[in-house]
């Protein structure tokens, strides 16, 4: 049979992560001639041989690409029959806009882990053993294409037997740009407080003795510091938590090992499939087993966040500790970015850590880890970070370039380019004045890397975040504002490819609406191209403003003032006894004149006052916490004859639910003495059955059946999964978060793509309430 030349054009992440020499193994397993190149779009092959060795080939390419590799695109196209001269790795080519795409980082790999702790190899615990299917990528990029000239490896000179493997095709290591071994890559070292040297023979081993002996030891990984103590030991968790001012939100637990996990929490299939991945996230899983670990780590809640070590660093230090679990909380003070320097950790991180664990290779992209919830068998990002980004989210449609600047707190920030959309890693908190050079620095990281011009800045509606004034400040390119919830609803829709409208549940603690009014219990019939505000919570002062976030006593002063008037102050609710009948009265007083007390439907807020009513939590230390216990404190069962019961009434062009039901019942469970656990459980069940009715009236009315579910309030699994299986028993086809957060992580895909549509991008129709 007479032999084919094919051309291929591979595009997605396939530069650096050993693509070219798994497309040189296949070629000559096979036998075929041709050639590879890297190219500024990709990867670029020439094949020729028997025609179902050529198809067999390029089917393959994709089927079994290197584990780091994400295949987006294979091109393929005939070619005029050439010599046969063998398959040949080419010098790279340039000349067009570059369309590759940088990988991830991603946890040490099994090859690398046993030539780590193998005697005779000459890595032999070498703290920055990679190759091309292991290491940092992200992190250490300074600019495209990648290579190590553009990389923080650029201050390390390989040795002769590095450069070798770093120029053989049939080497793990091949163009491998972080390759290094003891004599010419980075080296670790242990700092004393003040960024003194100690001089230390193993300064890994050195650490793990200062943290089995209880200290806090600062501990630089791939996309910054993390501060460490040992899990076990309360007096070294008591101190962190101390020192960093924490007050009660939950730290994050590395674990030595799957099995060591498995002693710390309850891990089912997907948990557990979970903690293995490349990516390594904290996976939030519920507390169990028999291991040890401090009551501090994580108070007032019923799941730990675990992960696995991710770097060889992380393996030598548990290798040489007596510790199965060490404490890995972010290196930083409150809500500020983490710290990557290494003079600016022991400057920042003075009086938090004992010591500092260092590294001379510079990380240039902070990044924090990664926090994953397993829910109904599939994994819903929290966090997306580390090990995500900067891959991109498909789309269902070539749409504009747009710059996304996302909102004011967990901001991220997102950047449009033909079907995919990259977002950035989580940039943190904007009201934190430290995280805005964060901000920038992730735009201007984001455009080099993906060479794109936008045409648009999408920004939030609120004039006061500080992402809508850096967009508003912005000159020469048009300002598309979008409303919160939209966003939340378009970012549902746009992970799952969904066009046209939808019915959009948008449930969080804030977002400023199109009234003015404090948003955040609203159900939306939306698309790209706009919405309608079908229905919403029913709406009560916050008192005291931003106060009334931080102390959830008062959204319960809020409630029962709307239903019952001062009444309420002469009852017995243990709930609100301990915070004094002086603060009551005056958080009561802004409610009945307005002051200081902007009207509120947000769902987040309900939660914050039914939680106080229960004497879960009338402060919160963190976004959040009142929610999360009283999520936490619910009891297991279904409860359909016992649920609190909501309200539903049309008002005007919407429906609007109303809570009196719900308090009647809240109020008198509490006299009764009935206990929190069980009231949480008929308040989350009679949440979801009031919202199934919502969504079962708005279908009525425009024939839609499709339900996306997106804000910060679908982290909660309880809630999800029982509103999930109501409006599927009722033939919804529900519509979740699997690729983006359903927080404020995920916002800036919404703005992107609702902007996109906004300049004549995708399409558009759909239903009208």
């Amino acid at each position: 049979m007479t032999d084919v030349r094919r051309g291929i054009e591979v595009s997605g992440v396939v530069q650096g992560v050993g693509f070219r020499p798994f497309a040189y193994r296949l070629a000559t397993e096979r036998r075929l001639s041709g050639t590879i190149a890297n190219t500024p779009a990709g990867v670029a092959i020439e094949v020729q041989g028997p025609p179902g060795d050529v198809e067999d080939f390029i089917g393959r390419l994709s089927l079994e690409a290197p584990p780091l590799a994400h295949v987006t695109g294979v091109a393929v196209r005939d070619l005029a029959w050439g010599p046969d001269g063998g398959f040949r790795i080419l010098a790279s080519r340039a000349g067009e806009p570059a369309r590759t795409l940088v990988s991830p980082d991603v946890a040490v790999c099994d090859a690398c882990l046993g030539e780590l702790f193998e005697p005779g190899d000459r890595r032999y615990r070498y703290p920055f053993i990679n190759c091309t299917d292991c290491g940092p990528r992200f992190t250490i990029v300074r600019d495209i294409p990648y290579d190590r000239a553009r990389t923080s490896m650029a201050a390390f000179t390989m040795c002769p037997a590095c450069r070798a493997e770093y120029d053989d095709p049939a080497s793990r290591r091949f163009h491998a740009q972080p390759n290094a071994c003891w004599d010419c890559g980075p080296q670790a070292a242990l700092w004393d407080a003040a960024g003194r040297r100690l001089e230390e023979g193993d300064p890994i081993a050195a650490a793990a003795g200062h943290l089995a002996a209880g200290r806090v030891v600062a501990v630089k990984g791939l996309g910054g510091f993390h501060l460490a103590a040992d899990a076990a030991r309360a007096d070294a968790v008591d101190r962190l938590r101390e020192r960093k001012a924490r007050v009660a939100k939950p730290f994050a637990v590395m674990a030595a090992s799957l099995e060591a996990a498995a002693r710390l929490a309850r891990l089912d299939d997907a948990a557990a499939a979970a903690l293995r991945r490349p990516e390594r996230p904290i996976v939030l899983v519920p507390k169990g087993g028999d291991g040890v670990v401090a009551d501090a780590v994580a108070p007032g809640v019923g799941e730990v966040g675990l992960f696995l070590p991710y770097t060889p660093l992380h393996h030598l230090l548990f290798a040489a500790g007596p510790f199965d679990a060490l404490v890995m909380t972010s290196g930083n003070r409150a809500e500020e970015p983490i710290a990557i320097d290494n003079r600016e950790a022991v400057e920042r991180l003075a009086g938090l850590a004992d010591l500092f664990l260092v590294h001379d290779r510079d990380v240039v992209r902070r990044c924090d880890d990664s926090v994953v919830r397993p829910v109904g068998g599939r994994v819903r990002p929290l966090r997306r970070a580390r090990g995500y980004v900067p891959l991109p989210v498909a789309l269902a449609e070539e749409v504009p370039p747009v710059l996304a600047v996302g909102g004011e707190l967990n901001n991220t920030v997102c950047l449009t380019r033909g079907r995919q959309a990259f977002l950035s890693q989580h940039v943190g908190d904007l009201e934190n004045l430290e995280a805005h050079g964060f901000f920038e620095e992730a735009i201007d990281h984001l455009g080099r890397i993906l060479e794109v011009e936008p045409r648009a800045i999408a920004h939030d509606l609120h004039p006061d975040y500080h992402s809508t004034r850096w967009a508003l400040a912005r000159e020469g390119l048009p300002r598309v504002a979008v409303q919160h919830h939209h966003a939340h609803v378009a970012s549902c829709m746009a992970e799952n490819g969904l066009s046209g409208r939808v019915i959009g549940f948008a449930l969080d603690g804030t977002g400023y609406g199109t009234d003015g009014h404090v948003w955040g219990g609203e159900v939306l019939v939306a698309g790209y191209d706009g919405f309608t505000r079908a229905a919403h919570l029913d709406e009560v002062p916050l008192p005291g403003g931003a106060a009334a976030i931080r102390e959830p006593w008062r959204m319960a002063v809020a409630w029962l003032w709307r239903h019952y008037g001062r009444r309420f102050l002469d009852w017995r609710l243990p709930g609100l006894e301990k915070v004094g009948r002086r603060a009551l009265e005056t958080a009561l007083a802004l409610t009945e004149r307005g002051l200081l007390s902007p009207r509120t439907s947000s769902c987040g807020r309900l939660f914050d006052a039914v939680s106080a009513l229960l004497g879960v939590c009338s402060r919160a230390t963190y976004e959040g916490q009142a929610a999360v216990e009283l999520e936490a404190i619910a009891a297991d069962g279904d409860t359909p004859r016992d649920a609190y019961r909501f309200e539903l009434e049309r008002e005007q062009d919407a429906w609007v639910i109303g809570t009196r039901g719900l308090f009647d019942g809240l109020v008198e469970d509490v006299h009764a003495g009935v206990a929190p656990g069980l009231a949480s459980r008929r308040f989350h069940d009679g949440l979801a059955d009031v919202l199934a009715d919502v969504a079962a009236s708005i279908r009525d009315a425009t024939g839609l059946d499709r339900v996306c579910l997106s804000g910060g309030t679908f982290q909660n699994v309880r809630l999800t999964g029982r509103l999930r299986a109501r409006l599927e028993r009722r033939d919804f086809r529900v519509f979740t978060h699997g690729v983006v957060p359903p927080g404020d992580g995920g916002l800036s895909l919404g703005q992107a793509l609702v902007a996109a549509h906004s300049l004549g991008g995708g399409s558009r129709g759909g239903a009208s309430l």
